[in-house]
């Protein structure tokens, strides 16, 4: 299957194996199946590849709707990529840890904030050693703050961007469980656009506006029903987000009970971003951070000059989030004016200008933006990497067991998925070599 298969033509009748969803994991899972003598479609429901991973405006200037950051990027399988694909990786410190001004927070302030949040982190870590050495039950992130510390509020609205959602929705055994290294970079021209460029390499495999709505299970081959028709397929690699399998916007029949219970265990979290351009940018240091308010978690987070660029980032988390995307794009925008004019005067008002507004809550693709677990469902991550009889694979930021809502998480998983396929007995009998992938970078 070399051609592009374009909107006037039919899909394919049958092919070994189907990847539905072309964002980081679905794009990673195709590239490692890319080799002689296997048929691999890649079925994305939306117009363009990338998924969560989206960057707009030109090359020069992209500015990230998803995932803007490799994270832990000492030990990020796309981070070498970035120079490869001809991009520039700035290795810019992240602003996350001073405030811009001292808004709000002396030095004082901000020094007594983080050893809240490390001592906070730290009881969470000590709950969460004795569950795994079988001493008491998971439990709610939340129940690890101090009653009397004055910053739970802060600490809760971060969680909104760590999470898509406030910690008493946040089991303490997963959120224990992230592995982070503290080193963060950026992709100058975007993160999506790193994503799209590696997607490049199956664009001939890969049929956009091809939404699958069911998956058959009960024959021999899966059959898939789509927008634009039926085909089966030996295999299928699922790489949506868990969203859509919990609410069957996919629906596999027979059902899994086991599968959609542990989607609900997993839900996605919400972070919404505005972008805007800001005149007068001189006034704000390049790549600072600014919280207007720390005393609710009902408060967005203010990247001031990203890259030197006069703009400022909004980031909007959890309830806040889903709040303001209810009502619209320009509810998003006019509450980060409210919060800038309250924080540093009117004439940021006059100043404010909005360039583009996310919204994965409402997206009927993602609804929503990264995974978290629920108390007491931290092996839900574990129970979506069991296969379906061996030909149904899930892949995905939400069943990354360390680096989970992040790109290259689900890339990781996108990989470890493939491996599991080209091992699986309905594929044995093709004489494939599972251990030679069909990505030239990692062979």
């Amino acid at each position: 299957m070399n051609a592009r298969i374009s909107a006037s033509q039919p899909l394919p009748s049958q092919v070994d194996v189907v990847v539905i969803g072309a964002g980081a994991a679905g794009i990673a899972a195709a590239r490692r199946l890319m080799r002689p003598g296997l048929l691999v479609l890649v079925l994305e429901a939306r117009g363009r590849i990338g998924g969560r991973a989206w960057t707009v405006r030109g090359e020069g200037e992209g500015l990230d709707m998803g995932c803007g950051w490799l994270h832990s990027a000492d030990d990020n399988v796309l981070a070498g990529r970035v120079e490869a694909e001809g991009l520039t990786l700035d290795q810019t410190p992240p602003p996350w840890r001073t405030q811009a001004f001292d808004h709000e927070m002396t030095r004082a302030d901000q020094a007594a904030f983080g050893e809240a949040f490390a001592a906070f982190d730290q009881r969470v870590s000590d709950a969460a050693a004795l569950v795994r050495a079988g001493v008491g039950e998971d439990r709610p992130a939340s129940d690890f703050f101090d009653p009397d510390c004055r910053w739970n509020p802060h600490m809760d609205a971060i969680s909104g961007a760590l999470n898509g959602a406030r910690f008493a929705e946040v089991s303490s055994l997963d959120y224990d469980a992230y592995g982070d290294t503290g080193v963060n970079w950026r992709v100058r021209q975007g993160y999506g656009r790193l994503i799209a460029r590696l997607g490049q390499a199956v664009s001939s495999i890969t049929v956009t506006d091809c939404a699958v709505s069911r998956i058959d299970r009960s024959g021999p081959a899966l059959r898939l029903e789509t927008n634009r028709g039926e085909l089966t397929a030996r295999i299928v690699i699922l790489t949506v987000p868990n969203s859509l399998i919990a609410g069957e916007a996919i629906r596999i029949d027979p059902p899994v009970p086991a599968l959609l219970e542990a989607t609900a265990g997993v839900p996605l979290g919400l972070a919404s971003k505005v972008h805007m351009t800001v005149r007068g940018a001189g006034d704000f240091q390049p790549d600072t951070q600014l919280w207007t308010r720390t005393d609710t978690a009902e408060t967005g987070g203010y990247h001031l000059r990203p890259f030197g660029r006069p703009m400022i980032e909004a980031y909007f988390g959890a309830d806040l989030a889903r709040g303001l995307e209810a009502q619209g794009p320009a509810a998003l925008f006019d509450f980060a004016v409210s919060e800038l004019v309250a924080a540093l005067g009117s004439d940021m008002r006059r100043r404010l200008e909005a360039v583009a507004v996310s919204g994965w809550g409402v997206d009927p693709w993602s609804r929503g933006a990264y995974s978290h677990a629920l108390p007491g469902h931290a092996a839900d991550r574990a129970k979506l990497r069991t296969s379906v009889e061996d030909r149904i694979f899930l892949a995905g930021e939400a069943t990354a067991p360390v680096y989970y809502g992040t790109a290259h998480g689900a890339w990781m998983e996108g990989e470890r998925a493939a491996d599991a396929a080209l091992t699986a007995q309905t594929l044995k009998g093709l004489g494939l070599d599972p251990r030679r992938t069909g990505d030239d970078s990692e062979a």
